[in-house]
């Protein structure tokens, strides 16, 4: 006889169970090394279990961190991680009632109006109000290839550093990019996990390239068999300051001896590299969804970031897992880009659901786009373009998803 599912928050008393859920969710074997690491990044207060009975068969956590939002500020973002459901266990709505539990969770806190993740599959979140509201680029471009002739890479050396003298400047120029809209911040046990490395036969341990205004975070895949004597360079991130820092870093990487291409399989759809190269076509590039958005509070999110055109437009919202965001609500946007939100029982201009203005939140999907695809319906003539033009930003937004 199968008992009732039931939801509560974790404690660290369930860690241990916990932990044992995710290695089996995502078919992997228990690694002892990484489990301290795990333990220091999650805020077990801020998770939730699905139990059948006495035994746990869903679980998904939060952890407290902040996004750059249109604007340049930094703002709270639920960073929704580590969530799985045992196999064997699927099918049986236990996703819905931990999405639901942590969502009306956070709203009853008031805490963040805005949660993100990484989705492991692209067809699940969109039912509870998740849209990819970032892009990564899959950038490959073969070993020294050629820059266009007026590219400057400065004076300034590329040199390779140590990970323990390397980590203080890469952190210190990672919050230095803090402008850049889907920038993360970091904590110390943060920097740890994203850089915890398991060298195996088949590839080196990270390697730290660094400049004055700039680094680079790689390892070497080496190739298999007699013929593929060449190793591939890949990328875990690149951060440079301007212009000249990034040109110097790509051309490093473009000329380590011994290698077959360099990959960045996170990079921003907007990175420069294809705009270094004498030949663009030498850069082969594949675009697929980064960070997903969920909006938790409409009306504490949307005044949050700064908009580029004035508007003044009245919208109705659906949203079924979050009723508190669903009606109709007037955004008036001032000439500095300031946000006022409020509801009203005015004729809306368009209607959208919850996951539209996700998409749009961050200014790197335009609503016109998604009025095309039909996931906004224009009542009003021209109401689609104006709340479009004020959602844009100046740049495609990049987030690493380092959670």
């Amino acid at each position: 006889m199968t008992s009732e599912l039931s939801v509560r928050r974790l404690t660290d008393d369930d860690f241990a169970e916990y932990h044992a859920l995710l290695v089996s969710a995502f078919l992997e074997d228990p690694d002892p090394e990484h489990q301290p690491l795990l333990r220091r990044v999650l805020e077990m207060e801020r998770h939730h279990g699905v139990f059948d009975g006495a035994e746990q068969v869903g679980g998904c956590g939060v952890m407290t961190r902040t996004l750059t939002v249109p604007g340049g500020r930094a703002r709270p973002l639920a960073a929704v991680t580590q969530v799985g459901v045992k196999p064997g266990h699927r099918r049986r709505g236990i996703m819905r009632m931990m999405m639901r539990a942590q969502l009306h969770a956070l709203h009853e806190a008031g805490a963040e109006p805005v949660a993100g993740l990484e989705a492991s599959e692209a067809g699940i979140y969109g039912r509870y109000g998740y849209a990819p509201a970032t892009e990564w680029a899959d950038i490959r471009v073969p070993r020294g290839t050629e820059f266009r002739s007026d590219v400057d890479t400065g004076p300034d050396p590329v040199r390779e550093a140590p990970r323990q003298d390397a980590l203080p400047r890469l952190r210190e120029l990672h919050d230095r990019a803090a402008s850049r809209v889907g920038w993360l911040d970091r904590s110390a046990a943060v920097w740890d996990f994203r850089l915890a490395d398991r060298p195996r036969a088949d590839q080196t341990a990270y390697r730290f390239a660094t400049h004055p205004r700039g680094y680079a975070v790689y390892r070497l895949r080496h190739g298999e068999g007699r013929r593929e004597i060449r190793a591939r360079v890949e990328v875990l991130e690149i951060q440079a300051l301007d212009a000249v820092a990034a040109a110097a870093l790509w051309r490093y990487l473009l000329d380590i001896d011994l290698v077959s291409e360099v990959q960045w399989s996170s990079a921003a759809v907007d990175d420069p590299i294809r705009w270094f190269l004498a030949d663009s076509r030498r850069a082969r590039v594949e675009v697929e969804d980064a960070l997903w958005l969920r909006i938790v509070d409409l009306d504490r999110a949307l005044p949050a970031r700064t908009y580029a055109a004035e508007a003044d437009v009245v919208f109705q919202v659906s949203d079924q897992l979050c009723p508190w965001n669903a009606g109709r609500w007037r955004m008036a946007v001032d000439a500095d880009g300031q946000a006022d939100v409020r509801r009203t029982d005015a004729e809306p201009g368009l209607s959208l659901d919850i996951t539209a203005l996700a998409a749009a939140y961050l200014g790197g999907t335009p609503l016109a786009a998604l009025a095309d695809a039909g996931l906004v319906t224009e009542h009003h003539a021209g109401s689609v373009r104006t709340l479009s033009r004020a959602f844009l930003a100046d740049r495609s937004p990049h987030c690493l998803v380092d959670f």
